[in-house]
């Protein structure tokens, strides 16, 4: 190379090596700052900023699983801010009280390698707020948004060692928002109670405790989304809501299975209860979730709607949709509600009745798969199917059933039924049982009954209608006849079509 080429080439390498070198300072400053803020030790010289991140061994708490860290942690959240565990095991004798209007906003920060060990009575860490407003951005005071909006839990597992420690708590809280965190061995992993507003849960582990997994209980609740959670092995139930308020509950990409024991009371894994509300619950959708087992704990549901509150009003406005469920006595029992939607989920392994409504009106059954598949006899004995009773107004359209251990629909003492589009694949009785049923119409739906068989060897009838008034059944194919009882009558029948029965599926 010339001399004048290195003389116009060399100097912008150097200056954009001085670039390069200027840059790498200022990286590497900016990783010792942060590593004084978060990883710090005790320092007289160093005192935390109010508000900003504290390290909770700068406190004096041990982190070695036998030191008693309770005041540690409760020192640190008083002065409030972003709170972070380092690696450990902390344990705590009582419960750490969060007073959000005192501390101001709090993090509770355990990137997933902390683990907090409740060793008394109550909740590890219990979160207080002052919202009695709504979610109506009105009605939140000043105060709470200057202090007390979103306070937050992420990745910290929670392990009770005391018959009555409890995970976490929120009472009056706005926007509570709690991420990546486990919690097992406790009675309750989280509970709500008395008011809040706007809760998160998201990509937690609620898992092998004695109780339930999530609890609301007798709290006003407005807007809360458990989203992508893994909710299993709880005795007590997955999801459960007793008394209170609750409006907006959205449950979706979860794993929600086997929360009920078999010498525990009967419970589910979604369980919504209205019985011990003023007001009831409603506006709830549970969709894209695997919801199952055990078929082995006694009156045991994937999920359980309760919709008559105790002033006897009736409650829905519920959505079940795109679910998989399977592998307990009831797959889903809707008792006493109004306005409910199931459509698109995939039902099996129910010992009793895959869908039960009982007492309800303006539910609407859409196109659903329930298949006994053999698959899973190892299981269990399932019967599968669809019952519904004393109800009204309701539409089953577009319903597949196989395989059934009895008849594959049932309508008893209802009202205004609409059956349409259905497939029945095969059931061990009739494919549709129509008891004391008026006003209803049963059209252009394809049912087998294969080659099963009453109690006395004979065929069962593809549609069994008994004690009931005012139908009509057109538009039908069917491998067997459809019989009618003298005590029935105004039923009308047209443009049904009789097939023979075909073989038995290999």
């Amino acid at each position: 190379m010339s001399a004048f080429l290195r003389r116009k080439i060399a100097p912008p390498l150097q200056r954009q090596a001085m670039v390069r070198l200027g840059c790498t300072s200022l990286f590497l400053a900016a990783l010792s700052l942060a590593a004084a803020v978060w990883g710090r030790t005790a320092s007289a010289e160093s005192p935390p900023l109010p508000g900003g991140a504290s390290n909770i061994r700068d406190f004096g708490a041990v982190g070695d699983g036998a030191n008693d860290d309770t005041d540690a942690v409760q020192a640190a959240v008083d002065r409030g801010g972003a709170i972070l565990f380092p690696p450990g095991r902390y344990r705590l004798t009582r419960t750490v009280n969060v007073d959000l209007a005192r501390t101001g906003w709090v993090s509770l920060l355990g990137h997933g390698t902390a683990r907090v060990i409740m060793e008394g009575p109550g909740p590890a860490f219990r979160f207080v707020g002052s919202h009695t407003g709504t979610a109506d951005p009105a009605s939140v005071k000043p105060e709470v948004w200057d202090k007390e909006r979103m306070p937050l839990v992420d990745g910290l597992e929670i392990v009770g060692n005391h018959d009555q420690a409890c995970g976490l708590e929120a009472v009056r809280t706005m926007q509570w928002t709690v991420t990546r965190t486990a919690i097992r061995d406790t009675l309750h992993a989280l509970r709500l109670f008395q008011r809040n507003r706007n809760v998160v849960l998201s990509e937690c582990h609620f898992y092998n405790n004695r109780g339930c997994g999530v609890l609301l209980e007798d709290v006003d609740l407005h807007q809360i989304n458990v989203v992508g959670c893994h909710i299993s092995y709880n005795r007590g139930g997955g999801v459960v809501v007793r008394g209170g308020y609750l409006r907006n509950l959205q449950i979706s990409g979860c794993d929600i299975e086997c929360n009920m024991g078999p010498h525990a009371p009967p419970t589910a894994n979604v369980l919504i209860d209205s019985l011990q509300s003023g007001t009831g619950h409603a506006e709830i959708a549970i969709v894209g979730c695997t919801i199952q087992h055990s078929v082995k704990a006694p009156g045991s549901a994937n999920i359980r709607f309760l919709g008559r509150d105790s002033t006897g009003r009736y409650w829905g406005n519920l959505t079940i949709g795109d679910n998989v469920l399977s592998d307990v006595a009831r797959n889903v029992e809707i008792i006493a509600a109004r306005g409910v939607s199931i459509v698109g989920n995939t039902f099996w392994g129910a010992a009793e009745e895959d869908l039960l409504v009982v007492d309800s009106q303006n539910v609407v059954v859409g196109p659903n798969m329930f298949d006994q598949s053999p698959n899973y006899s190892r299981e269990g004995t399932y019967r599968g199917g669809v019952r519904f009773h004393r109800s009204r107004d309701c539409t089953l359209q577009g319903l597949h059933l196989a395989e059934t251990l009895g008849p594959a629909i049932v309508l008893e003492e209802c009202d205004g039924m609409n059956v349409t589009g259905c497939t029945v694949g095969g059931s061990r009785g009739p494919a549709l049982d129509v008891q004391s049923v008026s006003r209803s119409r049963i059209s252009d739906c394809l049912l087998q009954t294969g080659a099963a068989r009453e109690a006395d060897g004979s065929p069962p009838p593809a549609i069994r209608v008994q004690g009931s008034s005012h139908l009509l059944i057109r538009g039908n194919m069917t491998d067997a006849e459809i019989e009618v009882s003298p005590d029935s009558s105004e039923a009308s029948l047209g443009d049904n079509v009789r097939v023979p029965p075909r073989e038995a599926a290999p």
